[in-house]
């Protein structure tokens, strides 16, 4: 397959050659795994870290399985350190480890090493075609542009002179990913000043703004997360009337100051009164900002983008800009590498799954399937890796990634159930993150039970006043004995405090982990707390993250916030107007 994904020289893609390749390499997905695992081993074998651990230049399975053991990001980082800071030799891989991705950094508060290189470019063109190819089967396009809400990050070199940037900016910065794009009809309208402007905001809405331009040859909407595309039209609601001013005049709004992007903007922004009149009236006409997208961009046919995890909080405001237009999940992949394409794009996100491509790394899986109860509480047991083609169906698993940039039996730190098969590569269904988000006892809660605990409040806030949840996280605050959970909720506007006592209790409620009830009822985890921050404190942390380095289209709100993420952690707790204990348990 490796030979479609350069596309230098093709004008569209072949799609029934790319789902043709793809149904064959899923046929066969344990031969396709070996054959895989073979040619990581084969190109890497005389690596140091593998030398060291014994594998000899074996390439089977199970001498693999045997020398090399489950990793971390954490047991890999003396050793990607040792390659940004300039160390050439073949320490992961034979050739050298030229560029550096950056992980989003929203987790911990730093952004994690990762080694990048070309053949992880390939596997992301590949990803892309499949899915689309997919994709133009139920949802075909035509020719035209795409409205992408995407941004480059900021580069710098390490020590030892490598280029590092958000894995994102990583592809948006290579040749292959414009070639790529152009293949599947699905061209960005805005320029490369814009995407990879220096100053974000000027950025979005530059992208707006080429978006009203284009307005008739708009096929789709996408970003790489849902968020950025939510943050986008939130933004356009504050800024509609000075966008139709600029389209009105020909001239861009003062607003944007950087030279490069207003150079580029200039080249395509000329005077049109009769568009400006036209989007007016449709932005006039519009209740509450309903159905925006498709009453601006008439020909667009979905919206697109990575809609699962911790992006499903913007489903919400996402289908309300969206009116009857589908929203179609994007594909499933980490910072470290992609791993399954989404060959069923008409599954609304909430349930998407993702087939694994068996030829573009070596997957492991470790079963989460044993529950035990350890003191009346509910816990997980593991077991032994096991192959990719040997899932059961319903089963949970944690996904381990073996790739050809230098990673060997990583542990994403994902964890993914398995609702089908495609052929016999399996279909996933992204769960949650392993690690634990709030743990003080014996309570274990993950982003999920966090999630579904605040939609739970949040309906309270629907029925009650109208209102939304703009953004949330949490903290465990240990400070005092015993140690309780605090949310931190940005409301669309001012609640009354009779209904939000009436959410924190209900908050407090709908954690239902059997550690976290049994422990509020006899105090030894303390009354949940709820704390309301203005509006813009959200923003405030985007400008943080953006300001150390990451990029706006890897951006994910971080759900925990720990005492190590301390700077985020200053600016909600300097931004809190008010604070609720909850009663729920006496």
């Amino acid at each position: 397959m490796n030979e479609i994904a350069l596309l230098e020289n093709m004008e569209e893609l072949d799609l029934e050659k790319v789902i043709n390749e793809f149904e064959t390499v899923t046929k066969d997905a344990r031969r396709v795994q070996r054959e895989t695992l073979q040619k990581i081993l084969e190109e890497n074998g005389e690596a140091e870290y593998l030398q060291k651990l014994g594998l000899n230049g074996r390439t089977d399975v199970e001498s693999f399985k045997a020398c090399v053991p489950l990793v971390t990001h954490k047991d890999l980082d003396p050793y990607i350190q040792r390659i940004a800071d300039g160390d050439t030799s073949q320490i992961l891989t034979r050739k050298p480890i030229t560029t550096i991705s950056l992980s989003s950094g929203t987790t911990e508060g730093k952004s994690k090493f990762i080694p990048f290189n070309e053949e992880l470019v390939k596997s992301t063109m590949q990803i892309f075609q499949t899915s689309f190819a997919f994709r133009d089967r139920e949802f075909p396009i035509g020719k035209g542009k795409a409205l992408q809400l995407i941004y480059g990050g900021k580069q710098f070199k390490t020590k030892g002179g490598l280029a590092a940037c958000t894995a994102t900016t990583n592809i948006y910065s290579r040749p292959h990913y414009k070639n790529t794009m152009k293949a599947i009809r699905s061209e960005c309208c805005s320029p490369n000043e814009v995407i990879f402007g220096p100053d974000f905001h000027q950025s979005v809405y530059c992208h707006l703004l080429c978006g009203l331009i284009f307005r008739d040859e708009i096929q789709f909407v996408s970003s790489a997360f849902a968020f950025s595309i939510v943050h986008a039209f939130r933004t356009f609601e504050q800024v509609w009337e000075e966008l139709c001013s600029d389209i009105r005049d020909g001239v861009l709004n003062k607003r944007v100051t950087v030279p490069s992007i207003r150079t580029a903007m200039s080249k395509l922004l000329k005077p049109n009164p009769t568009l400006a009149d036209l989007v007016y009236k449709k932005c006039s006409g519009l209740s509450n900002w309903y159905g925006l997208i498709p009453e601006i961009f008439p020909q667009a046919k979905y919206i697109y983008g990575i809609m699962t995890g911790s992006m499903e909080p913007y489903l919400k405001k996402l289908r309300h800009y969206a009116g009857e237009l589908p929203l179609l999940s994007a594909d499933y992949g980490a910072s470290e590498g992609w791993i399954g394409a989404n060959v069923n794009p008409t599954l609304p996100p909430e349930s998407v799954t993702f087939a694994v491509l068996p030829d573009i790394g070596y997957y492991e899986f470790l079963p989460i399937r044993d529950k035990v109860q350890n003191h009346g509480v509910d816990s997980y047991t593991e077991s032994e890796p096991v192959g990719l083609t040997e899932l059961k169906l319903g089963d949970e698993y944690e996904v381990i990634v073996t790739n050809f940039a230098g990673l060997y039996r990583y542990r994403v730190g994902d964890r993914v159930k398995v609702m089908g098969f495609h052929n016999s590569t399996p279909e996933l269904q992204f769960v949650c993150r392993m690690n634990l988000l709030l743990n003080i006892n014996i309570d274990k809660n993950t982003e999920k039970d966090l999630q579904l605990a605040v939609e739970e409040a949040g309906k309270l806030l629907m029925v009650e006043e109208k209102l939304e949840i703009v953004d949330f996280t949490s903290h465990v605050d240990l400070t005092e004995e015993p140690g309780h959970y605090v949310i931190f909720w940005e409301l669309s506007r001012e609640a009354g405090e009779k209904l939000l006592n009436e959410c924190c209790n209900c908050l407090d409620q709908s954690f239902v982990d059997a550690g976290y009830l049994s422990s509020r009822k006899v105090n030894t985890i303390g009354a949940l707390e709820l704390r309301i921050v203005r509006r813009g404190t959200f923003q405030k942390i985007l400008d943080h993250y953006l300001g150390m380095g990451s990029a706006a289209s890897q951006f994910k709100t971080p759900r925990c916030v720990g005492l190590s993420n301390s700077v985020v952690l200053q600016i909600l707790r300097s931004n809190v107007v008010k604070s609720y204990f909850s009663t729920a348990f006496g």
